[in-house]
C-alpha cells in the first residue's frame, strides 16, 4: 500500500509503498477514506513539540474509513462498515488506570510507548490497523461526507473535557480559548450538550462575532484586554447566570494569567476542566490560590482526551442533529500531496477549518 512516512524529525514525509498491515486477534483493518491534518502537525514533524514518536512512523491521528477485515472478537462490525478510527489507544490489562497512546501521533510514559510499538502507524496511508474497540460505527455515509466527519476528532477533545466536568443541560459554560480550532469546537459541543449559555472570551473580535453569527445569543463574547482582574469581571458580567463550568483549552504559548482570569470566574462548587498547554513550553505554572479552591469547593479535572465510549456518544449527537458538522469548511489533498496538506493546515488552522488527506 501507499503511505506517508516520517523517517526523521525535520524531514519531509516520504510518500512510498510499504507492506500492508497484518490483522491479529482483537484488531481491525480499515481502508482509510479521509483523515484530518492537525494545524500543528508541522511542529510535530520538525520536533518542535517534542512528541514521543518511535520513528520511522506512518503518522495520522485517526480518520474515517471502511472496514476491510475483522478479527474473531468482532460481533457487531461487518466488512464494509463506515467507521471512525479513534486514535486514543488504551492498554487492556488495567481498566482503572490504562496506559494511553495516540496512534500516529504520540504516547504518554513507558506504558504508552509500549503500546505505540505495536499500534504505531496511523492514518496517512491507504490502510491502517487499530484495536477492534477503536473502530466506531458511523452508519451509512457517502465518500464525499467522509471529509467532514473527520471533524469528530476535533470535537471529541473538548467533549471529553465536558464529560469529565459533568456538564448538564441548562448550565452556563465558559470556554477559555474559544477563538481557536479546538476552542470553537468546544463552543459547538457545549451547545449540543444543552448548555444554556457559553461565554467566549478572546482577543479576535472577528472570530467572536462569527461565533455569535453561527450559534446566536446563547453565545456571549468577551473582548479580552490583558488585565487579569478587569477581564475576569468582564467575563462574569457577560454570563446571564453564575458560571457552572469552565473549560480551558488554551495553547502552550498563552500566558497563565490569561488562563487564570478565565478559570477563576467559576462559581462556588463549580467545575473546571484543564485541557490546555500552560507550562508545556516552559515558564510559570498556573498558580491557582489554594484558599480559593478550598473555600469555594472548586472541582478541578485534568483531562487528556476522552473516555472510551465518548466517540459513539458524540456520533449520536451528530445523528440527532444537535452537533452540526456542516459548520466545518474542508480542504482536501491526495496522499501524494501530504506535505502540502501539512503546510496548508499550519496556515489555515482557524475555527471550523479542516484540512484533510484522502488516501
Amino acid at each position: 500500500m501507499k503511505a506517508a512516512v516520517l523517517k526523521s524529525f525535520g524531514s519531509k514525509l516520504a510518500i512510498e509503498d510499504v507492506p500492508d498491515p497484518v490483522i491479529g486477534t482483537g484488531e481491525v483493518i480499515v481502508d482509510v477514506v479521509a483523515t484530518r491534518v492537525l494545524s500543528y502537525m508541522n511542529e510535530v514533524f520538525d520536533g518542535t513539540r517534542n512528541y514521543a514518536l518511535d520513528l520511522p512512523v506512518i503518522p495520522g491521528p485517526g480518520g474515517i474509513g471502511r472496514v476491510r477485515a475483522i478479527g474473531p472478537d468482532a460481533t457487531k462490525l461487518r466488512v464494509g462498515d463506515w467507521v471512525f478510527c479513534d486514535p486514543t489507544v488504551r492498554s487492556r490489562d488495567d481498566v482503572v488506570a490504562p496506559d494511553i497512546a495516540l496512534q500516529g501521533l504520540t504516547a504518554a510514559g513507558p506504558g504508552g510507548m509500549r503500546l505505540q510499538q505495536h499500534f504505531r502507524h496511523g492514518s496517512y496511508a491507504e490502510q491502517m490497523r487499530l484495536p477492534t474497540e477503536n473502530a466506531k460505527r458511523l452508519g451509512q455515509i457517502t465518500s464525499e461526507e467522509a471529509s467532514r466527519w473527520c471533524a469528530l476528532g476535533t470535537a471529541l477533545v473538548p467533549y471529553g473535557g465536558f464529560l469529565a466536568a459533568n456538564l448538564q443541560p441548562g448550565e452556563t459554560v465558559l470556554v477559555s480559548g474559544a477563538t481557536g480550532n479546538f476552542g470553537s469546537a468546544a463552543v459547538s459541543v457545549a451547545l449540543a450538550m444543552g448548555a444554556a449559555c457559553v461565554v467566549t472570551p478572546g482577543r479576535n473580535e472577528t472570530i467572536l462575532a462569527d461565533l455569535v453569527r453561527r450559534f446566536g445569543n446563547r453565545v456571549q463574547p468577551v473582548k479580552l484586554t490583558g488585565s487579569e482582574e478587569h477581564d475576569r469581571e468582564a467575563m462574569k458580567r457577560a454570563a446571564p447566570a453564575p458560571i457552572d463550568c469552565v473549560l480551558d483549552i488554551m495553547p502552550p504559548s498563552v500566558s497563565p494569567t490569561v488562563v487564570r482570569a478565565a478559570i477563576m470566574t467559576v462559581r462556588p462548587y463549580g467545575r473546571i476542566a484543564l485541557m490546555g498547554g500552560v507550562g508545556m513550553a516552559g515558564g510559570p505554572g498556573l498558580e491557582l490560590p489554594y484558599p480559593w479552591i478550598m473555600r469555594n469547593c472548586i472541582s478541578i479535572h485534568g483531562v487528556w482526551m476522552y473516555p472510551p465510549d465518548a466517540a459513539s456518544r458524540l456520533i449520536a449527537l451528530v445523528r440527532a442533529g444537535l452537533l452540526r458538522l456542516e459548520e466545518y469548511e474542508t480542504t482536501s489533498f491526495g496522499l501524494d500531496h501530504a506535505n502540502e496538506a501539512v503546510a496548508h493546515a499550519a496556515a489555515n488552522g482557524g475555527p471550523f477549518k479542516l484540512t484533510v488527506i484522502r488516501p
